[in-house]
């Protein structure tokens, strides 16, 4: 199986696997990723012909906007960029596959800020729009693992750190009318939580469409937005890392951090509860609980514990948002909670920007084996997926509205390179992923085995899992072997640097690199570091794993 699934992905063309190109600028686009050496090869064609369908959508939503080159495009109905998804969290993963398409993406939105500080909301052929604020992911964090992954372009690190100084004096400015400190929601579409209970009786854009007012006959206007707040909290740690990177000091933006994240706490945690919400005007808590929580953590608020006590009682709980196929947009033991996928709703289903801003905040904190609880059964919703939608049914992993849906499309590709792929990281690192998607639908088998390359400073990588073991192969020569069930990281040439335990199991066997061997024993989310290139040994104490839960 193992020189099979070798013999199968050196033999793919991706220019074949595209086909005919519909527009001149594919050309580059395509070219680019070639450039990149990414291909995947698994032992079920139909999971592989769902990889290569999502390249031939992504390339659909490549578009040149407001000029020659092309950025990234929310797709499905949503005819241009938005910064909440688009020029945020899919521009970050795209990062890996299409640095430059990702890299005008963003500077767009700093091209297009408006001269009192604000950045558009989204760009279209039409032009840029400023009617609300729409954040979810902190655009600093896409920006700097952008910046780190793709050479450090300072030039590229100044002018984004410039425009969004200036929009967080903007925010200051214009959304904390209550004088809190945290930030404040005047609309639905603020978080874009499209038809969410969360913001039932509250109008969907700002009032006359001008982001610096809310409506004045509101009873509940405006709102402490947790969401909101983590944000800004994020994007200044983040801020501080560049101002840093660029020869300034960082302590005032870390400072104005510690503000935001006391702030969150003291207006929008509910302690009881152990969840955030919203704060009206009334000094009342909004309590729908809602993906809220993920959109906070996925800001790196709170320490370990913090995060695992979120996962024992929301995230991995089958009552709230761990659904068959995950994560919920409402609590499912909320009346309000509203599975259905067929319309543009965050009322219920399980949408792919949920899917693609989880992984940072399970990663975060170290909680590699519980992310895996979420991306087998959606691994298994790809094996039957022909038009990538925005949502998925969480009952029964069925495709709903939209489709041709760039989160989706781009889930895909990143679920695939965090199970069972080779993924380039922020830190100077390369995780080889030794997982195979697992058949949780009615015993269908998606792939027995599977082959992943990259090519990473003119190095090809190569990775081969079979159920028994994980090969990794460098410029053609075997580089590491290790047991299924582990994941190795090394450095951008390829160092083994160590080990992390990816199984609720113990994962047993023998790890050869470099003329060594080793018998390894490694728990889950346990880590074993290559000790003076010549031992392996634990260094970090056991965190364990975690369970889902039902109550």
């Amino acid at each position: 199986m193992r020189e099979d699934m070798l013999m199968k992905l050196r033999g793919i063309q991706t220019e074949e696997k595209i086909g005919e190109l519909k527009k001149a600028s594919d050309v580059q686009v395509v070219k680019e990723w070639v450039q990149h050496g990414v291909k995947f090869a698994a032992s079920s064609d139909k999971f592989e012909s769902v990889y290569y369908e999502a390249l031939r959508k992504l390339l659909d939503c490549v578009v040149p906007t407001l000029g020659d080159k092309p950025i990234l495009h929310e797709g499905g109905i949503y005819l241009g960029c938005w910064l909440e998804s688009t020029g945020t969290i899919n521009a970050e993963l795209l990062s890996r596959f299409l640095p430059s398409v990702s890299q005008t993406t963003y500077e767009m939105f700093a091209d297009n800020q408006r001269e009192d500080g604000l950045i558009p909301y989204k760009l279209t052929e039409t032009g840029p729009s400023y009617r609300q604020i729409q954040l979810v992911t902190p655009l600093a964090r896409s920006v700097w693992n952008h910046y780190q992954l793709n050479g450090k372009d300072q030039t590229f690190l100044r002018k984004m750190y410039t425009a969004m100084q200036r929009y967080d004096e903007w925010l200051a400015t214009y959304r904390d009318t209550r004088g809190t400190g945290a930030v404040e929601a005047f609309c639905t579409f603020d978080t874009g939580h499209d038809l969410s209970p969360r913001f039932w009786h509250v109008p969907d854009t700002p009032h006359r469409n001008d982001p610096r007012v809310y409506n004045p006959d509101s009873p509940i206007l405006p709102f402490l937005a947790p969401d909101l707040t983590a944000n800004v909290y994020c994007q200044r740690l983040y801020l501080a890392k560049m101002a840093e990177e660029l020869g300034e000091s960082g302590e005032f933006w870390r400072e104005k951090a510690a503000t935001s994240l006391n702030r969150l706490f003291q207006y929008c945690f509910d302690e009881a509860d152990q969840f955030f919400y919203d704060r009206d005007k009334n000094d009342e808590l909004v309590r729908v609980q809602s993906d809220i929580l993920l959109r906070v953590l996925a800001c790196e608020v709170g320490d370990q514990a913090f995060f695992d006590q979120a996962l024992r009682k929301y995230l991995l709980n089958t009552r709230k948002f761990f659904a068959k196929y995950p994560f919920t947009s409402i609590a499912m033991d909320d009346p309000r909670f509203d599975p259905f996928s067929s319309y543009n709703s965050w009322a219920g289903p399980s949408n792919f920007l949920s899917l693609i801003r989880a992984p940072h905040a399970f990663e975060h904190h170290g909680r590699f084996v519980e992310l895996t609880y979420v991306l087998y059964p959606i691994m298994a919703a790809f094996n039957k997926m022909t038009r990538f939608s925005q949502a998925l049914s969480p009952w029964t992993g069925e495709e709903g509205f939209t489709q041709t849906y760039s989160p989706a499309i781009l889930c895909v590709l990143d679920y695939v390179e965090r199970l069972c792929g080779i993924m380039p990281r922020p830190e100077s690192e390369l995780w080889f992923t030794g997982l195979l998607p697992y058949a949780v639908d009615h015993g269908e088998e998606i792939a027995e085995a599977t082959a992943y390359s990259r090519s990473v400073d003119g190095v090809i990588f190569e990775l081969v899992n079979t159920l028994e073991q994980s090969i990794v192969y460098r410029d053609g020569k075997l580089l590491l072997q290790f047991p299924n069930g582990l994941r190795a990281v090394t450095d951008r040439e390829g160092k083994l640097k160590f080990f992390i335990g990816m199984s609720v199991r113990t994962v047993e066997g023998i790890v050869s690199y470099d003329g060594h061997e080793w018998p390894v024993n490694v728990k889950g989310n346990e880590r074993i570091d290559l000790k003076n290139g010549t031992e392996l040994e634990k260094l970090e104490a056991d965190r364990g794993v975690i369970a889902p839960t039902y109550r």
